[in-house]
């Protein structure tokens, strides 16, 4: 029997531009599939929002910048939550499921600078801002004259860090500033040879409880079956290797008709040591081909290398951009 439309919902949201943004960007698609439906945003202020001077690796990592809007919705105050992917613990807490995985917006990341045109236009010494160990890695890979330093804050703050001059350039998600408006913030946007994306960047997912089978029928007109099966295997590469802040990890795949390829990267943070891979399958099979991927890096001594990451943390990875 099919669910009758929803006369009420609440979207948990963080309260940063950008996570307002995508909580708003869902509301107006529910707001067109069910026009007599109230539908509200609860904003709220994350653990991850409010620590600010430490990486998070330090201090829980993924998970504090969502366990807030999963209690909301454990207590009746929200329906679902609305996500940037790559921020979600790869392990859900007992209770939860992603519904929806609307279509992906760029997934690469984006060289922003007031004075330069690129990476290679830096001079030696040049101070490079970024959220993450896997554009720290491979970042120093490349270029090992730069001199890389951690950047925290949501993408308004980490702008006006660059702004004040504290760094020559910073690398930031280019979906995020493209949804908020900010293309022409872009200098560059870094292929994948160049710098390899998260898993999961780019894509928006909405988290609700388990059980939900009405709310899950409401939102499957959401979910962007290609951006499914791609972030599903990006994501089985991550969870292989314990997917959190503390490596320097990439996962990325593309759907091309019924074929997917997947490349994926693990390096120690000063990108000295490097596995890579690059597979195609089965686009119906991602977590067959996400696995392929883990173990052809396992074959490449990537344990090792993960291993030695847990006492070289730096920069890390922080929600929006």
């Amino acid at each position: 029997m099919k669910a009758p439309h929803p006369t009420k919902l609440v979207i948990a949201s963080r309260e940063s531009r950008l996570a307002m943004w995508q909580a708003e960007h869902v509301r107006a698609q529910l707001a067109a599939l069910y026009p007599q439906c109230q539908i509200e945003i609860l904003g709220m202020t994350t653990r991850g929002d409010q620590i600010l001077d430490r990486t998070l690796s330090k201090v829980g990592g993924k998970g504090l910048f969502v366990k807030e809007l999963e209690l909301a919705i454990a207590d009746g105050r929200a329906d679902l939550a609305v996500h940037s992917l790559k921020d979600v613990p790869m392990d859900l807490p007992a209770g939860f499921v992603l519904a929806a995985m609307l279509e992906r917006e760029d997934p690469r990341d984006a060289f922003v600078s007031n004075d330069y045109d690129s990476l290679d236009a830096l001079p030696p010494g040049a101070v490079v801002g970024t959220s993450s160990l896997r554009r720290q890695s491979l970042i120093a890979a490349r270029y090992p004259h730069l001199v890389i330093r951690p950047l925290r804050g949501n993408l308004d703050t980490r702008l006006a860090k660059l702004d004040r001059g504290e760094y020559a350039a910073i690398i930031l998600a280019a979906a995020g500033l493209k949804r908020l408006g900010l293309p022409q913030r872009i200098r560059a946007l870094l292929s994948p040879e160049q710098s390899l994306p998260a898993a999961g960047q780019g894509a928006m997912a909405i988290e609700i409880r388990t059980g939900r089978d009405d709310l899950h029928a409401w939102l499957a007109p959401l979910n962007h079956l290609a951006t499914e099966r791609a972030v599903q295997a990006e994501r089985t590469v991550s969870k292989v290797f314990g997917g959190s802040c503390q490596v320097p990890l990439a996962a990325f795949a593309t759907v091309d008709g019924d074929q997917m390829r997947l490349r994926a990267m693990v390096a120690t943070p000063d990108g000295l040591r490097m596995a890579t891979a690059d597979v195609r399958g089965a686009a119906d099979a991602p977590d067959a081909l996400g696995r392929q991927v883990a173990d052809a890096l396992k074959n490449q001594d990537a344990a090792a290398i993960l291993a030695s990451c847990v006492t070289e943390s730096g920069a890390d990875t922080t929600p929006d951009a």
